[in-house]
């Protein structure tokens, strides 16, 4: 992801000052700037505008504050954090901080889902879905040593590839108030300890079901649809189905890595970096990226028993 954030950053203009990785060979991808293997180190002596944050999920709490701290603006790969504790933490560096905090949560700018968040504003939500089906197996967890552990990934389909979707549905349909489902780890038990299934029921005002997989055997589209007062609407990647009939989406060709990613990165990237400019708040900062954090950490509590969502209004 970082070498994804850096293209993306010199195609906008911008200047790479300097990379941070305890893997010093990776810096033969980045000649033309400072290496380090100490992120304070690098935040200290540089002191860059913009950090973007590209690590393991378990390191991300910290970094993100670490920078905040030093009022240098974070750009941040999914999840705002792995732990329920550390979300006050983030959001109190954030207030107290002159930098800017912004999340890669980039399926929020792809055009399909922007045209049916508009779409839904005079509509009146009955019901939704999700799904996530996608094939993982051994190769991909062994890529590295953080991947399907809960102490340095924070959980497995829900946190790393569902989150995405899942975000999707709570900001079009709402924030649910509650929770049932049920995690397992149906076919990846002998090489990682977290789960690879989720089916998970969301209730209160603005409900959904969801259920994600990385145990089938081939990718599949993630899908949404939802109920309303006017129709049914199905999202896509690339296109939308409004009462059946398509909507068609000019494709944007700026994929960055796995075509899984989508095409938001470069919009995201280049609005938070207007943000930063204008001095402007960026709309995925760390109270929007929250939401989606606390409904996959619910998710890891229910073991088929109801739990409750603290609404993002409580105390924290």
């Amino acid at each position: 992801m970082g070498t994804i954030h850096a293209r993306v950053s010199r195609e906008l203009g911008c200047e790479l000052v300097a990379v941070c990785d305890t893997d010093s060979y990776k810096f033969d991808l980045f000649p033309e700037c400072e290496h380090y293997t100490d992120y304070r180190e690098m935040l200290d002596k540089v002191h860059p505008d913009v950090v973007h944050i590209c690590t393991p999920h378990y390191l991300h709490a910290e970094m993100i504050i670490a920078a905040l701290e030093r009022n240098i603006s974070v750009l941040c790969e999914k999840p705002l954090c792995i732990h329920e504790e550390d979300i006050p933490r983030i959001l109190e560096a954030e207030a107290k901080s002159t930098g800017k905090l912004g999340v890669c949560q980039q399926n929020r700018y792809n055009a399909s889902n922007l045209f049916v968040r508009d779409w839904l504003s005079d509509k009146k939500i009955f019901s939704a879905t999700a799904n996530v089906v996608w094939s993982r197996g051994r190769d991909y967890y062994s890529s590295g040593e953080w991947r399907g552990k809960w102490a340095t990934e924070g959980g497995g389909v829900l946190i790393n590839q569902a989150l995405h979707t899942l975000d999707l549905c709570q900001w079009l349909v709402g924030m649910p108030d509650t929770l049932v489902g049920n995690i397992a780890n149906n076919t990846h038990s002998d090489y990682i300890e977290v789960e690879d299934t989720a089916a998970l029921v969301y209730g209160g005002e603005h409900s959904f079901t969801f259920f994600a997989t990385t145990s089938a055997d081939a990718d599949f589209n993630t899908q949404i649809s939802i109920a309303t007062d006017k129709g049914e609407v199905n999202i896509f990647p690339d296109y939308a189905l409004i009462n059946g009939e398509m909507k068609h989406f000019d494709k944007d060709d700026r994929v960055y890595g796995k075509a899984c990613y989508g095409s938001g990165h470069s919009r995201l990237i280049e609005d938070f970096y207007s943000c930063v400019r204008d001095g402007r708040d960026f709309r995925l900062n760390g109270r929007e990226a929250a939401k989606v954090v606390k409904l996959i950490l619910a998710a890891y509590k229910t073991n088929g028993k109801e739990v409750k969502i603290k609404n993002m209004g409580e105390n924290l």
